[in-house]
């Protein structure tokens, strides 16, 4: 079919583009946004890229079906130009996914407010490590496997990142309901996409709906040390597989630790030896992405017909898994200096982080640079868990609030109280008006040889304006 991507430059669509080129489909798009990485990935595939929206032109193109990005509403020029001629059909890319990769494949659909991206990744490492060709969509960019995307062998298990934003502007269904789970993962659970969802009810209904969907011959996996999943209920349609630390879970993780040289833990499948775990990736909050994701990886590509036992995995691979990029990505380091990139955008994500900081960089001054851009964290709703999240870093600076114009001020994040309410605790912390005035703050306070060592970790899930990628090139120059 000839395909059409509205917004083709994203990392979930781009990397969609790129599986359905690969299934034999003829894929153009265009996008506002048209830059590398994404923009020389699809070219070197031979996709064409169109910059800008533009109804005359996609009118020329003929496509047999247009799949309209979740960036894209109401007011785009192509978006209004098909409903009103309703010249070519629609779809948004979950229901795509299904219609042409998902609909009769084994699948894996992983879940949760924070980790689907890295626990993608390892299972997609796990089972490639372990013979198999999976199939894989990640909504990031990962350095292991090599690449955001591939359509597997014939037959075997397809691992998906499963978001609970909604599918598009037409469709406010969360993603995962259209991707057909044999095995479901529910990593964690927590209040999120204040934009869409009223409360943490409101979140908890939408993965309800997720678990029945997964046939009787399936499973969920889930977090068995989370209250809020425990909390859907219980789903005797399906079988249940728990991961976690607690004594009541199927797989277990036990003697979790974490120094600078890496993290270790090892792993039982009830009761039973499993794995040995030493790995580079931070934090306890890894070591269950990594547990979740074999869990699931085992269970779905195991033999049929026989106990489940996920231990046929060999987890031996996890000492060569990289990650994600900008998951706890280290831009820099010296021995006074170690700048790091972060993904994340919500208080929970952030705490974890900084913990595990602490872990890997004893006695170094933690400097947290925080950026409030996702649509959570734009608005108050979660102001005082952000305040205690970024408490636990040394030093706390503040960017603007990203699109804070179009906020009214009643409901707007406030980076100004947050860092009063901060250094009233004796913290240092400052906000700033714009993004370069923090760079400028941030590079007086912290680039200086010779002082006490520092780890300064930029939280943003955008661009924060550029100043990440200044900062370690400054941080190079003078450090």
């Amino acid at each position: 079919m000839k395909l059409y991507f509205m917004g083709i430059c994203g990392t979930a669509m781009g990397n969609a583009a790129l599986l359905l080129r690969s299934a034999g489909h003829e894929v153009s798009g265009s996008d506002d946004n048209v830059y590398p990485p994404m923009s020389d990935v699809l070219a070197a595939a031979g996709i064409g890229i169109r910059a800008g929206y533009d109804p005359e032109r996609l009118a020329t193109l003929m496509p047999d079906l247009v799949i309209v990005g979740n960036a894209m509403s109401r007011g785009n020029p192509e978006v209004e130009w098909l409903l009103d001629s309703r010249a070519f059909p629609i779809a948004s890319l979950p229901e795509a996914l299904r219609r042409f990769v998902l609909g009769k494949r084994r699948n894996v659909v992983v879940c949760g407010t924070h980790g689907k991206t890295t626990t993608t990744s390892i299972a997609a490492h796990l089972l490639r490590e372990n013979g198999r060709d999976p199939g894989y969509l990640i909504g990031g960019v990962p350095q292991d496997p090599p690449s955001g995307n591939h359509l597997g062998g014939p037959g075997e298990v397809f691992v998906i990142e499963g978001d609970e934003y909604d599918s598009a502007f037409f469709d406010k269904r969360s993603k995962f309901i259209h991707y057909e789970p044999h095995v479901g993962v529910i990593n964690n659970l927590e209040f999120d996409h204040a934009d869409i969802f009223r409360d943490l009810a409101d979140v908890q209904r939408a993965f309800s709906h997720f678990t029945r969907i997964v046939p009787r011959g399936g499973f969920i996996v889930v977090n068995g040390d989370d209250a809020n999943i425990r909390a859907l209920g219980p789903t005797p349609w399906t079988r249940v597989v728990r991961v976690g630390t607690g004594g009541d879970n199927d797989a277990r993780i036990h003697d979790f630790s974490e120094t600078g040289e890496g993290a270790g833990f090892s792993l039982t499948w009830r009761g039973e030896p499993w794995a040995e775990v030493r790995w580079s990736l931070p934090g306890l909050f890894n070591a269950r992405n990594a547990a979740m994701a074999a869990t699931a990886a085992g269970l779905a590509a195991g033999a049929a017909g026989v106990a489940p036992d996920p231990r046929w995995l060999q987890l031996e691979s996890l000492a060569r898994f990289r990650g994600v990029r900008r998951r706890q990505e280290v831009l820099f380091e010296s021995a006074g200096l170690v700048v790091i990139e972060d993904f994340g955008h919500h208080p929970t994500a952030i705490a974890e982080t900084l913990g595990s900081l602490r872990a890997r960089f004893p006695g170094a001054t933690l400097t947290a640079a925080f950026e409030p851009r996702s649509n959570t964290a734009r608005i108050n709703a979660l102001q005082e868990d952000f305040t205690r999240a970024l408490g636990c870093a040394d030093e706390a600076y503040l960017g603007p609030v990203s699109r804070g114009e179009r906020l009214d001020a009643s409901v707007r994040f406030d980076p100004g109280s947050v860092a009063a309410e901060l250094s009233g605790q004796g913290k240092t912390a400052r906000a700033f008006p714009g993004s370069a005035e923090l760079l400028e703050g941030l590079c007086a306070a912290t680039l200086v040889p010779g002082a006490p060592r520092r780890v300064v970790v930029f939280f943003s899930n955008g661009s924060f304006d550029g100043i990440i990628a200044a900062y370690a090139a400054r941080a190079r120059l003078k450090m």
